[in-house]
């Protein structure tokens, strides 16, 4: 078996694990693989195919990681629907002192907060965040 065939054999490889983690860096480590399969197939020797399979590796996943690919999304999970499922859900309230109140939810009293720029009237309100005990309402 010829040596490129080797070099872009081990890509697919990589490429095929990929699929399974879901990021884009062993995309990165599987190019760099594929640029080595590039210069066995144009002749280089086998240094000169493993220094340029790892440059070309190195250098796609520092571009990745620079890219906002390559970050991931940071959100707080006080305002995450995601992590909290009490966001969005909906309590009744009675009555404020001063942009607080005590509400009964989920079978226990909660202290409620009002988002600032609302206006605090007795009604229901839509829970957008949860910081402790403290549920943040609007």
């Amino acid at each position: 078996m010829a040596e490129w065939v080797g070099w872009f054999v081990a890509a697919g490889a990589v490429l095929i694990l990929e699929l399974f983690t879901g990021t884009f860096y062993l995309l990165m480590i599987a190019i760099g693989i594929g640029a080595g399969g590039l210069v066995a197939l144009a002749g280089g020797n086998g240094s000169w195919q493993a220094l340029t399979a790892a440059i070309v590796g190195v250098a796609a996943t520092l571009l990745l990681r620079r890219s906002r690919f390559g970050k991931a999304a940071r959100r707080d999970a006080a305002q995450d629907p995601n992590v909290n499922l009490d966001i969005g859900q909906s309590v009744a309230v009675a009555h404020w002192v001063d942009g607080a109140a005590r509400v009964m939810y989920r079978g226990a009293l909660w202290d409620v907060e009002l988002i600032p720029g609302s206006d605090a009237q007795a009604g229901h309100y839509t829970i957008r965040a949860v910081r402790g005990s403290r549920l943040i309402v609007g």
